[in-house]
């Protein structure tokens, strides 16, 4: 993996979340179809139980990747992220809780656009494992 294009704060440009519920913590690469980002679990984040990330850490992790994705352009271009709001999530597949330390990396793919609606594909692993597979529909504010 490539180093991140941003990290920590540098990512609140991209996000509207902040402490404690930032479930991206880094930002390696995007074009305009696909985007990836990594997560290291640490162990006071608030989605840990005995020592793994639960599953709604899980899915938010998720949803902030594709909110990053979505305001990396506007960013590049000097604009600020619009808002964005997860429509629908579908076939979400946990494989296993990752653990409290572990990176995770996830990979969004653009399956299709209409009307607003941004239809993604998430692959979160944690090294060379699949830890969660999912779709999920963004709606951009305008």
């Amino acid at each position: 993996m490539n180093e991140p294009i941003l990290t920590g704060e540098g990512l609140y440009k991209l996000i509207p979340q902040r402490p404690p519920i930032v479930m991206v913590d880094s930002f390696f690469e995007a074009d305009a179809e696909s985007a990836t980002t990594g997560l290291t679990i640490l162990p006071n984040n608030i989605f840990c139980l005995d020592g793994q990330l639960q599953e709604p850490g899980l899915i938010e992790h998720v949803a902030q990747s594709a909110a990053a994705f979505a305001g990396y352009a506007p960013y590049t271009r000097g604009e600020s992220p619009k808002l964005g709001f997860i429509g629908e999530v579908k076939k979400f597949k946990i494989m296993r809780l990752p653990e409290v330390n572990e990176q995770l990396v996830t990979t969004l793919k653009v399956l299709g656009e209409a009307a607003g609606v941004t239809l993604i594909s998430a692959q979160t692993n944690a090294g060379e494992e699949t830890v969660a597979t999912c779709q999920m529909k963004i709606f951009i504010k305008e």
